[in-house]
């Protein structure tokens, strides 16, 4: 019969990989070992120091609510980092953290914070923000541009723009929390005297249920109704939650009308959201409502830039371009990689390559591999970039910008494929093969003295190596 240790564990198990992505599961909770337990305390062994400080840095909170809620309260988590020596053997001992005891008690496991029990005073409010989400490391691009300008607006002025409330809605994982966030602690720093509030829907509405047990409603409704900015994220928790969602309208309608602002996140559009009152959908349409897109692939690259730059890590270009290419449906997916690269990387001595990458990221995603380029499929990449018509590229015309995207395609196409010159020729413009020649020679030679001209071919390439239809 297994040991209690190893049944205990088994059972965190259980409930944190339906908490974390399966990258995260598979490359921080995996590698754990239970070692005991004894004395109400569970000794787990982690395989570094940097994976011990990783996981109380960023997944304490789960451990200690899984803990509580598989084995009990005043149960202590203590680690043991394995270490291996010069003559290849491993040893454990614990982490000062360990010595450091974190006791899971019911306070901070299990039962929700009510924040209206706290003074009244904006100095004494936990507002409930992480510093760490802030405007100045939030990547911008097409996909995030307008929620971002209308929160630095709201911002610089909360409850006096046009944005009151702001209801941004879209997937999981595409910067919706990071940029409340970050409207709150930019209205902090700029206004510290303001009551500022983040809070899920989920903890809303299990702190009305616990006011509402305890005959403190009115505490609560009053205590909401006294914030400044007030940001409720995952709205769409309180569909089917009636009761949360009238006290949510009469503190949503007392806030508005006193100009105090109002910050609201979904993964749906206010139209799609069945199950919530349609007087409150109407509200939240008074202000803007705009939409936080999955990222293009040229977002991408920038927050995988702006993670390895923050993270002091060097990684190749060629690994970022695989990876943003092929994962795309979440910016914490990508920072996800990024961590997951660096893991691996420590934990087995191994430099971050493609290699490492193609694995990484094949745990997460279905990895596309690359079709075949060809001639046709470069020339119809070199049209799109210059916004100009095929047909023009394949005319006798030798103005200057029509002769360089001719010269471009010929280039690449020499490049990128294994076709004859006189083929290529043939397929762009019907030129002969010195002409072929000529057009490689002509763009090798400015691609050495021009820095723009050599950004502009090697954004092509990109397309054509990472994007091919």
């Amino acid at each position: 019969m297994a040991e209690d240790h190893v049944i205990f564990w088994g059972e965190c198990l259980k409930i944190i990989k339906d908490n974390v992505s399966d990258q995260a599961y598979v490359t921080w909770f995996q590698p754990i070992v239970p070692l005991k337990f004894e004395d109400t305390c569970l000794t787990i062994q982690v395989p570094s120091q940097f994976f011990y400080e990783y996981l109380e840095d960023r997944y304490i909170d789960l451990l200690q609510k899984t803990i509580y809620r598989v084995i009990g309260t005043g149960i202590s988590l203590n680690y043991r980092v394995l270490v291996e020596k010069e003559n290849n053997t491993t040893v454990d001992y614990p982490t000062e953290g360990s010595r450091a005891i974190k006791k899971i008690t019911p306070t901070n496991a299990n039962k929700s914070p009510n924040p209206f029990d706290s003074a009244i005073d904006s100095h004494d409010l936990d507002s409930q923000l992480n510093a760490k989400y802030t405007f100045d490391n939030f990547v911008e691009g097409e996909a995030n541009r307008l929620p971002c300008t209308a929160g630095l607006a709201i911002a610089e002025n909360p409850g006096k723009t046009a944005f009151n409330p702001l209801f941004i809605h879209g997937a999981s994982g595409v910067g919706k929390t990071h940029l409340c966030h970050a409207i709150g602690v930019r209205v902090k720093e700029k206004y510290p005297q303001k009551r500022v509030l983040y809070v899920s829907a989920h903890l809303f509405q299990v702190q009305y249920a616990d006011a509402t047990r305890n005959n403190t409603r009115n505490d609560f409704i009053n205590f909401y109704q006294s914030i400044d900015v007030l940001i409720i994220d995952d709205i769409q928790e309180l569909i089917q939650k009636e009761k949360t969602q009238n006290a949510f309208f009469h503190i949503f309608n007392h806030l508005h009308h006193i100009g105090k602002q109002l910050v609201i996140t979904s993964d749906k559009a206010p139209i799609d959201l069945q199950g919530l009152e349609e007087r409150l959908i109407t509200r939240m349409r008074w202000g803007l409502t705009t939409e936080l897109a999955l990222p293009d692939i040229e977002l991408r690259r920038n927050i995988l830039k702006a993670k390895v730059k923050n993270d002091g890590l060097t990684i190749d270009p060629e690994v970022l371009d695989f990876i943003a290419v092929n994962v795309k449906n979440s910016v914490r997916d990508l920072e996800g990689i990024v961590v997951s690269l660096m893991a691996h990387s420590l934990l087995n001595n191994k430099e971050i390559d493609l290699d490492l990458a193609r694995r990484v990221v094949s745990q997460s995603v279905r990895i596309k591999e690359p079709e075949r380029i060809s001639v046709e499929r470069i020339k119809t990449v070199v049209c799109k970039h210059f916004d100009m018509d095929e047909k023009q590229i394949q005319s006798a015309k030798r103005t200057r910008d029509i002769c360089q995207a001719r010269q471009i395609a010929m280039f690449l196409s020499k490049k990128l494929t294994d076709k004859s010159l006189s083929h290529i020729g043939t397929i762009i413009g019907k030129r002969d093969h010195a002409t072929v020649l000529h057009a490689c020679k002509t763009v090798r030679d400015q691609i050495e003295t021009d820095k723009v001209f050599r950004s502009t071919v090697d954004e092509i390439e990109k397309k054509l190596v990472y994007e091919v239809a």
